[in-house]
């Protein structure tokens, strides 16, 4: 015996077309609601994940604005009627237009598997890179390392030898001493400066 305000909702409000989405029914009288589905890339997936909710209550004496109705509406005041959407695909009598969409939608879930699966493929082929790139990074941790540690000991025992040795050493094992020196700064300094790159290359990866 009262008027009743409704409105529908949607999980897929993308996907179908409510007319009228909302209003007020009079008492006693009875209301058709068109749903249409809009044109989408079928995925069957979600043939049966669209719901709809019919959202009611009784109509207010002032329903001049419907939006300040509803959320102004206590919970107690509200009464859902909840719907669930399925997809049916034509059977064994098909007509030439329905098998035409079948093969698109066919042809459109391939297309998204084969996506899936290069993304899969290019991923595992990021991570043997990054693997690889950390095992190097690693290695020339180890040989900096070690590099370091043979110039620290080399200048030691260069140092003693030269507290041992009289004044009048011969000039050319010095030479040789510090050619061995500046040789094994140098590798030092290249390793130290690869190291640095492949530090960048990584900071890149993992962003």
């Amino acid at each position: 015996d009262r008027n009743v305000c409704f409105k529908v909702k949607t999980t897929a409000p993308r996907r179908y077309c409510v007319r009228p989405n909302s209003g007020i029914i009079d008492a006693g009288t009875s209301i058709n609601v068109s749903v249409m589905l809009q044109p989408f890339d079928y995925d069957p997936n979600e043939k049966s994940k669209h719901k709809f909710m019919v959202q009611s209550m009784f109509a207010p004496a002032d329903t001049s604005d419907m939006e300040a109705v509803w959320k102004e509406a206590k919970p107690e005041e509200l009464m859902d009627s909840k719907l669930r959407c399925v997809f049916e695909l034509p059977a064994e009598n098909d007509t030439p237009h329905d098998i035409e969409i079948n093969k698109i939608v066919s042809t459109t879930a391939t297309k998204t598997d084969s996506s899936v699966m290069s993304k899969s493929i290019s991923s595992s082929l990021d991570d043997i890179e990054v693997k690889k790139v950390m095992e190097e990074y690693k290695r020339l941790q180890v040989e900096v390392q070690r590099l370091r540690e043979e110039n620290k000991q080399f200048k030691e025992e260069d140092g003693l030898r030269m507290r041992k040795a009289p004044q009048t050493n011969n000039p050319i094992s010095a030479s040789a001493a510090a050619a061995k020196e500046e040789g094994l700064s140098s590798r030092l300094l290249a390793l130290v400066v690869l190291f640095f790159i492949f530090g960048v290359i990584i900071g890149k990866i993992a962003l």
